[in-house]
């Protein structure tokens, strides 16, 4: 059974009285568990509608979502919430970490909303930061972190509930190429070593190149769908992220 799956998704908003626009068109696609794959298009194309609705942050005007199986659609706010916590990891550009809390007690959040114990959430928390190589920072408040560290908080965090899907918008879109490379070697590590699934929505060429399968969206419609060899990483090992 693939991990997502969409069928006949539509997102249609109203511009003025008369006029409608349709963010996403009639897509049916599948995910399968394990894929690490990226979602490109010109600005207008779709890809934050598409990516909105597959995270349960917004709901569709036709068609269907399924999370390992399960429809999303006609689900109350507090069960969309649920399945949101529990089955999709959210990776922003802007890394979203709250500023009063530490590496630690950033990534414990998801699970605090799932009224995990604060030992396992500790503990959780531990394994997440250590899959990310930021053990020894789990201490240190975002401002003591670098912009690839800051990141590395993110991904750690959409990983500590053990998600069906991570979704990464634009998420080196702060960062230089150096450390762009670096977090795509990071998630490609744990792509490989949990079989943890990754959608990533990017404008950069160099990030779509690393993945396994490129989706090209454009007027709503998915305009090819394509797998291929990912390129090689070759990050700078002088620099640090």
């Amino acid at each position: 059974m693939s991990n997502i799956v969409l069928k006949g998704l539509s997102k249609v908003y109203a511009e003025g009285e008369t006029e409608e626009v349709r963010a996403v068109n009639g897509i049916d696609l599948e995910i399968e568990k394990g894929e690490f794959l990226a979602i490109v298009g010109p600005s207008g194309s779709g890809k934050s509608t598409l990516l909105n609705l597959v995270g349960g942050l917004d709901v569709p005007t036709e068609g269907h979502v399924l999370i390992d199986g399960r429809d999303t659609q006609g689900l109350s706010e507090k069960e969309l919430t649920r399945i949101r916590r529990e089955k999709i990891g959210f990776v922003f550009q802007e890394f979203n970490l709250l500023p009063v809390l530490n590496a630690s007690e950033n990534v414990q959040l998801p699970l605090r909303y799932l009224k995990v114990g604060t030992r396992e959430r500790e503990r959780r928390a531990a394994e997440a930061l250590e899959l990310v190589g930021l053990s020894k920072r789990a201490r240190n408040r975002p401002s003591q972190l670098s912009g690839g560290e800051r990141q590395r908080v993110a991904i750690a965090r959409a990983l500590v509930t053990g998600p069906a899907l991570v979704l990464a918008d634009e998420p080196t879109g702060e960062l230089d190429t150096v450390n762009t490379c670096r977090i795509i070697e990071v998630m490609r590590k744990l792509n490989d070593t949990l079989n943890q699934t990754f959608a990533i929505v990017t404008h950069d060429p160099m990030v779509a190149a690393y993945t396994s399968r490129v989706i090209t969206l454009r007027d709503g419609q998915v305009e090819s769908d394509l797998a291929q060899a990912a390129a090689d990483l070759h990050c700078d090992d002088g620099e640090t992220i």
